[in-house]
C-alpha cells in the first residue's frame, strides 16, 4: 500500500499533516481533562481537611475549563475528518486516474491476462476500499497509536497494580485481533477474486440478453449467478462474523477492566484508615479509570483499522499489479518512413497468443505497395486478424519483421504510425455521443462538414443519416445499440474513411453489410478514393475478386498469393472456398 501513496499530491500531505497535528490536539484534550477532575478531587481533599465546604465556584472553574477542552476535541475532530475526506477523495480521484491511463495503455496481451472484467472491478471497487481506508483510518491510525501511548504513560505514574490490569487487558486485545485478522484476510482475498467473477457474470447476461432469451436460458444463466453470488455471501457471512467478534471481546475486556480497577481500589481503600487518604484514592481511581479507557479506546480505534485494513491491503495489491505492469508493446522514437514501396511489408513473421509453442501464425511473408488492394481470405482461425492485429501493433511479432514504409513498426512511434492508419474492425463499436463524434472519432481538428458529407456517403451511410431529424447530431447509445448491425457497420467504415490515412484496412467489415450494399462501398472507396492503399480481410468471394492481390491463409501459412483469377487456377484452398460460394460461371 505504501508504493501507492505516490499518488498523493502536495496539499494532500498538508492535509495529512494538518489531520496530525489536529489529532494530536484532540487527544491533548481528552487527556487533560481527567487532569481537572484530579483537581477537583485534591481542592476537595483540602477543603475537606480545613473542615470548610466545597464553593460552587471551585466546581464551576474545573467543570468549565474540562468544558472548553470537550469542545476543543470537539472542533479538531470535525476539521480532521474534513481534511480526511478531502485527501481520500482525492486520492481515489488521482488513482482511477493512473488506473484508466495504464489500462488504456495496455497492448491486447495485457488485457487478456487481467481480463475486463477484473480491470472494472479494479479501477472502482478496489479504489472504493481505499479511499474508504484513507476516509476512516488517516484519523484512527494517527489517533490509536497517539492516545495508546500518551494515555499508557499517563496510567504508568499512578498504582501499579491498576497499571498491571490495564496491561493485561490490553495483551488479551492484541492476542484475539491477531488470530481473527489472521483467520480473516485470506478470506478478503477471495472475496475480491469474487467480486471479479460477480462481475463478469453480470456484465455476460447483459450484454448477451438476447441470446439468453432466444435460447430461454434465463434459468441457467441465473443458476450460474447464483453459484458466484453465494460464493461471495458465504464469504462476506466468514469475515463478518469473525470480525463481528472484535466488538464483544472489546466490552467484555473494558467491563472486565472496570471491574478490575474498582475491585483494586476497594482492596485499596479499605487498607486505609485515614478518611483524608481514602478521599484521595478514591480521586486517583476515578481519574485512573478515565485514562484506562482511553487506552482501551486506543485499542479499540485499531480494531476499527483492523476490520478495513484487511480488505484495503488485498485491493491496494490488486492495484499494484495493474500499476507495475509494463506494456509488452512499447513505443518506438522513429516518426517518419523511406517513403518507398512497398507500404506494408511481413518478412517471415511468426506469432503465437500468450507465447505457446502453438503458433498462430508462421512464417508469414508479403507486400502491400501504395495504391493497391490487398485482400486476405481463409477459413476461421486462419489468422486473418492476427496479421492485422501485427500491422496495427495489438502485438507485436514474435518472429520476422513487420515493416510499415520501410521500417519495422517495433521502431514507430505509436502515435505517428496509427495516424497513417484508419480501421474498421470486425465488431462494429461505436461510443456513446452523436454520430458526428463518432465518425469524426480520433481526428484531432473540429468535425469538417463536407469531408463528413463524404466519407457518410462513400460507406452508404448518408441515406440513413439524413433520414434521421437530428441527422449528424443523431444520439448514439452506447455501443450503438440503438442502430442495426449494417448500419453501425456503415457508420465504422465512414469514420475509416473520414481519417483518410495512408493506409485503410478494412477487418472483415462488410460481412454485415447484404452484397449489393458491399458493392457499392467497394465502388465507392475505389472511385473516390482512387490512391487509397487498402487492406480487406472477409469471407465472400463476391467482396474480394476484384483485389490487386488476394493472400490465402490457412492454419496460419500462406497457401497462394495472385490475383482470383490466378488463384483459381493453382490454389485448391482458394478455389474450393469460391465454388462453396459462387458457381463456375459466377467465378
Amino acid at each position: 500500500m505504501l508504493r501507492l501513496l505516490k499518488y498523493l499530491n502536495k496539499r494532500d500531505w498538508v492535509f495529512i499533516l494538518l489531520c496530525a497535528g489536529l489529532v494530536v490536539f484532540q487527544v491533548y484534550c481528552d487527556l487533560t481533562m481527567p487532569d481537572y477532575t484530579a483537581e477537583l478531587m485534591r481542592q476537595v481533599v483540602i477543603l475537606r481537611q480545613t473542615g470548610a465546604s466545597v464553593p460552587m465556584s471551585v466546581v464551576l472553574e474545573n467543570g468549565g475549563i474540562m468544558l472548553a477542552y470537550a469542545v476543543g476535541s470537539l472542533a479538531s475532530s470535525i476539521l480532521c475528518g474534513f481534511f480526511a475526506a478531502y485527501t481520500a477523495a482525492d486520492f481515489a480521484r488521482n488513482l482511477r486516474k493512473a488506473m484508466f491511463e495504464r489500462v488504456t495503455s495496455f497492448s491486447a496481451a495485457e488485457i487478456n491476462k487481467f481480463g475486463t472484467p477484473s480491470l472494472i472491478t479494479r479501477t472502482t471497487n478496489d479504489v472504493v476500499q481505499l479511499q474508504t481506508f484513507i476516509a476512516i483510518g488517516l484519523q484512527l491510525m494517527i489517533k490509536a497509536p497517539v492516545l495508546a501511548v500518551w494515555a499508557i504513560c499517563k496510567v504508568s505514574s499512578t498504582a501499579l497494580e491498576w497499571t498491571v490490569a490495564t496491561i493485561i487487558t490490553v495483551a488479551a486485545i492484541v492476542l484475539v485481533v491477531g488470530i481473527l485478522v489472521g483467520v480473516c484476510f485470506p478470506k478478503f482475498r477471495k472475496i475480491q477474486k469474487l467480486t471479479d467473477a460477480l462481475n463478469n457474470s453480470m456484465r455476460e447476461n447483459v450484454t448477451g440478453v438476447r441470446v439468453v432469451r432466444a435460447f430461454n436460458a434465463e434459468a441457467y444463466q441465473t443458476e450460474k449467478f447464483e453459484n458466484v453470488n453465494d460464493s461471495v455471501r458465504k464469504n462476506h457471512l466468514f469475515t463478518a462474523r469473525g470480525l463481528g467478534l472484535m466488538m464483544p471481546v472489546m466490552q467484555l475486556c473494558m467491563n472486565g477492566l472496570t471491574l478490575a480497577i474498582y475491585w483494586i481500589g476497594a482492596i485499596l481503600i479499605n487498607r486505609t484508615s485515614v478518611i483524608e487518604s481514602r478521599l484521595e484514592l478514591y480521586g486517583s481511581m476515578a481519574v485512573f479509570m478515565q485514562y484506562a479507557l482511553q487506552v482501551v479506546m486506543a485499542f479499540m480505534l485499531l480494531i476499527m483499522i483492523f476490520m478495513i485494513l484487511p480488505r484495503s491491503l488485498v485491493s491496494a495489491r490488486r492495484l499494484r499489479d495493474v500499476l507495475e505492469t509494463h506494456r509488452s508493446v512499447r513505443s518506438g522514437s522513429v516518426k517518419d518512413g523511406t517513403g518507398e514501396d512497398p507500404l506494408v511489408e511481413f518478412d517471415g513473421v511468426s506469432f503465437a497468443y500468450d507465447h505457446s509453442d502453438k503458433k498462430t501464425v508462421s512464417d508469414i511473408s508479403f507486400t502491400v505497395n501504395r495504391g493497391e488492394t490487398v485482400a486476405f481470405i481463409g477459413a476461421t482461425g486462419s489468422g486473418k486478424s492476427t496479421v492485422i492485429n501485427l500491422i496495427e501493433r495489438f502485438y507485436d511479432a514474435d518472429g520476422g519483421e513487420v515493416r510499415f514504409d520501410g521500417v519495422n513498426v517495433k521502431e514507430y512511434d505509436e502515435e505517428v504510425l496509427r495516424n497513417r492508419i484508419s480501421l474498421a474492425s470486425q465488431r462494429a463499436v461505436l461510443f456513446k455521443g452523436d454520430i458526428e463524434d463518432n465518425v469524426a472519432y480520433g481526428t484531432a481538428d473540429e468535425p469538417n462538414e463536407e469531408k463528413m458529407k463524404k466519407a457518410l456517403e462513400i460507406a452508404c451511410a448518408a441515406e440513413f443519416v439524413n433520414g434521421l431529424p437530428e441527422g449528424v447530431k443523431a444520439p448514439v447509445a452506447q455501443d450503438g445499440t440503438n442502430f442495426s448491425g449494417g448500419q453501425r457497420q456503415r457508420l465504422s467504415i465512414a469514420r475509416a474513411v473520414y481519417k483518410n490515412a495512408e493506409l485503410m484496412i478494412f477487418d472483415d467489415t462488410f460481412s454485415a453489410l447484404d452484397y449489393k450494399t458491399d458493392m457499392l462501398v467497394r465502388k465507392s472507396i475505389r472511385e473516390n478514393i482512387p490512391d487509397a492503399t487498402v487492406i480487406i480481410v472477409a469471407q465472400r468471394i463476391g467482396t474480394i475478386m476484384n483485389a490487386d492481390k488476394i493472400i490465402v491463409l490457412d492454419e496460419g501459412r500462406i497457401v497462394g498469393q495472385g490475383t482470383h483469377k490466378e488463384l483459381l487456377d493453382n490454389c485448391p484452398i482458394y478455389k474450393e472456398i469460391a465454388l462453396s460460394q459462387l458457381s463456375k460461371e459466377e467465378l
